[in-house]
């Protein structure tokens, strides 16, 4: 990303740093990840607006196996698509803190079944669970992007293997 740097909270137990030079690149990294998915699973996708987490978000979904065409939910804060497993995909850009994500039913019981994918994360603030896998995206237009995963708990090291 160019200019400031939102910090996620915690600090994460392991991290793998993957280059994608093209837009195919990504969806390739997309797919794996979708594909090493496990119920109650949250992903959060860190990046400047137009960095790439909507493009990155279609392509977990396909490796999710969802077949519907998945768009940014910024208007409508959360989308359900079926697949593999349910993948709820959450955009809270608009929001201006937790407590309104939380009112408004972003983060519930029913994602336990499901992967919750979180675009704008840092939105979440303290509601932000402190386990989860971030996916940084640093790069802008048709620059190659460094894509760096970070696992915040156990169950999170199959993505960065999985990435390797």
């Amino acid at each position: 990303m160019s200019g400031s740097r939102v910090e996620a909270p915690g600090r994460p137990l392991a991290s793998v740093v993957v280059t994608c030079p093209d837009p195919d690149a990504t969806s390739r990294l997309g797919r794996v990840l979708g594909a090493v998915a496990d119920a109650g699973d949250l992903i959060c996708l860190w990046g400047e607006l137009g960095a790439g987490k909507t493009h990155l978000a279609k392509a977990f979904g396909a490796g999710l196996g969802v077949t519907e065409t998945i768009t940014s939910p910024s208007f409508i804060l959360m989308s359900e698509y079926a697949g593999r497993l349910p993948l709820f995909h959450v955009d809270p850009y608009r929001l201006t803190n937790a407590e309104d994500a939380l009112q408004g039913g972003l983060l519930d019981e029913r994602q336990a079944g499901g992967v919750t994918l979180v675009e704008w994360p840092e939105r979440l603030g303290d509601a932000l669970p402190a386990e989860r896998l971030d996916v940084r995206i640093d790069g802008l237009g048709e620059e190659p992007r460094t894509v760096t995963l970070e696992a915040h708990g156990d169950r999170y090291r199959r993505y960065l293997d999985a990435a390797r």
